[in-house]
């Protein structure tokens, strides 16, 4: 039988709980189309191409990866499922937020 315990509390699930939440946080780049011009398509890329690569010889798979995606799950219990949803990404004070704050919900 699997044990599942709250990454949050550590509360026993579905001994303690009847039910347990999962949340699944998706990180990753985003992407805005580019406009190419007809002198992008004619341009030699073999130098930045090269650069690049040099780049990311230096840094591990992992960091590669994580620049662009990284996916978390996590099990939570009903209180702790509660106090998630009211606040998703909690900030210590008002003053951490910049300037333009943002929240686009299921999207």
């Amino acid at each position: 039988m699997l044990h599942f315990s709250c990454d949050r509390c550590g509360k026993g699930l579905l001994l303690d709980e009847d039910v347990r939440y999962e949340v699944t946080i998706e990180v990753k780049s985003g992407y805005d189309p580019l406009e190419i011009t007809r002198e992008d398509l004619q341009k030699d890329f073999s130098a930045e191409i090269a650069v690049l690569l040099k780049q990311m010889k230096k840094k591990g798979k992992q960091a590669l990866e994580d620049g662009v995606y990284k996916i978390f799950k996590f099990d939570l219990c009903l209180q702790c499922q509660k106090e998630f949803i009211k606040n998703p990404l909690p900030v210590k004070s008002k003053q951490e937020l910049p300037e333009r704050s943002g929240f686009r919900n299921g999207q």
